[in-house]
């Protein structure tokens, strides 16, 4: 049976969110993220607004110079949860086989849906009308035999596209694209691959083995089977998540140990509001630093219990940041994570602390 494998991207995610809860967005350039003045970045921009060269990572000063008339929407992770939430439940009604990647993207093995008169199009079509019609959002959708060949497919025909791969056909859709759109090769690969006159997957799925070992290693063989359309990784469908975390950069750097603490709540709160809205605790509490000169470390503490309860991130990390509070130091970054998940523990856990 040939493997038929969907990835699903929902276009531009958050921004999406934000227009679809508030119609005046529509139509209209917009920007998710922190504030210009808080050294906020773009965490998602809609298309009106990447038509102007916004993207996502950018400075939120430079997304708002190059669009100025662009409208700056403070992000609302919940209710991103909570609309991934719904999608995800339309993917698992169509397959089991679900392999989740972030909140906006999902790979789906829908191989055994297909035949007796349903073509790999249709399914992936009526996916995305349940989508539409169900939760009011539009996803890019690549079909093929594979993950990698699926998830380039799916970004090629953005916002709200179909791109199917027939069987076979795998090589020849991936020769003339560029070798950046391979998962894996980043600007640095790519420039060693330019270095050869390599820069389309086509030119790189010319090469040799030998070559590839030689020039990249075992990571060489890899990319070389991509570039071919080879590739049997299977959809897993449990994906473990590692750690939830939160962070907040500082409009200035702050020395303030009161400021400090005041912030780290806020983190220890939001974070603690994450794990149970994701029904997980953890024995581990990292505490992430930043520096004026940018300098970035991490510290961490393992407790004898799994939690999810506030006071007991904020116990443990502010133990750890009155470690590194030192006369003349001044903080450009706080962010508080927990890790070290156990499965079964997604019960609440009793404080610690008794308030009041």
């Amino acid at each position: 049976m040939t493997r038929c494998i969907i990835h699903a991207d929902l276009d531009a995610f958050f921004a999406s969110v934000e227009q679809f809860d508030n119609p005046d967005l529509r139509g209209r350039p917009v920007v998710v993220g922190g504030a210009p003045e808080a050294r906020g970045v773009v965490a998602a921009a809609s298309y009106e607004a990447r038509a102007y060269g916004v993207h996502s990572a950018m400075p939120m000063r430079t997304a708002l110079s190059l669009c100025p008339q662009a409208v700056r929407v403070s992000p609302r992770f919940q209710r991103y949860a909570d609309m991934s939430r719904r999608v995800m439940d339309i993917f698992r009604q169509v397959t089991p086989l679900v392999e989740q990647i972030s909140l906006d993207e999902a790979f789906l093995d829908v191989s055994e849906g297909i035949g007796e008169g349903r073509s790999a199009e249709e399914v992936a079509s009526t996916l995305k009308e349940r989508v539409r019609r169900e939760v009011g959002l539009t996803v890019s959708v690549g079909v093929a035999s594979s993950k990698s060949v699926a998830k380039i497919a799916s970004g090629l025909n953005k916002p709200d596209g179909l791109t199917v791969v027939p069987p076979g056909s795998e090589r020849e859709f991936l020769a003339p694209l560029p070798v950046q759109s391979l998962w894996g090769v980043g600007p640095k690969t790519a420039e060693r691959l330019a270095g050869d006159y390599i820069t389309t997957i086509g030119e790189l799925a010319g090469q040799s083995e030998e070559w590839a070992r030689r020039r990249f290693g075992a990571r060489g063989v890899y990319f070389l089977s991509l570039a071919r359309g080879i590739d049997d990784s299977a959809v897993i469908v449990e994906h473990e998540r590692k750690s939830v975390s939160t962070e907040t950069t500082f409009p200035r750097d702050v020395d303030d140990p009161k400021a400090l603490e005041a912030s780290l709540r806020e983190l220890a709160e939001n974070t603690a509001r994450r794990l149970r809205g994701s029904g997980l605790r953890g024995r581990t509490i990292r505490l992430k630093l930043r520096l004026a000169d940018f300098t970035t470390f991490t510290r961490q503490a393992t407790i004898a219990s799994p939690t999810d309860a506030e006071e007991v991130i904020l116990a443990e990390a502010s133990r750890l940041l009155a470690r590194e509070l030192h006369v003349g130091r001044r903080f450009r970054l706080l962010g508080v994570g927990v890790s070290n998940f156990r499965e079964g523990e997604t019960e609440s856990q009793p404080s610690l602390f008794r308030l009041g």
